[in-house]
């Protein structure tokens, strides 16, 4: 008779760890997408300054040949 609600618990805990497992790799494959996108949004940003000092060097050569 008390057999069955230790394995009722055993089976809960069992549920638990197995969820605890599976949203721990979920986390680590959500930590390691927003340290991707954390990268290419620096490469962006650095990408576009490149371009903006680009665009400012050229409008500058337009007005010195005005």
């Amino acid at each position: 008779m008390a057999d069955n609600p230790l394995k009722a618990l055993e089976s809960k805990i069992d549920q638990l760890i197995s969820l605890c497992q599976d949203l721990n790799q979920e986390n680590q494959a959500l930590k390691a997408q927003a340290a991707h996108w954390e990268s290419e949004r620096r490469d962006l940003i650095d990408k576009n300054e490149l371009a903006r000092g680009k665009v400012e060097a050229m409008i500058d050569r337009l007005r010195a040949m005005e």
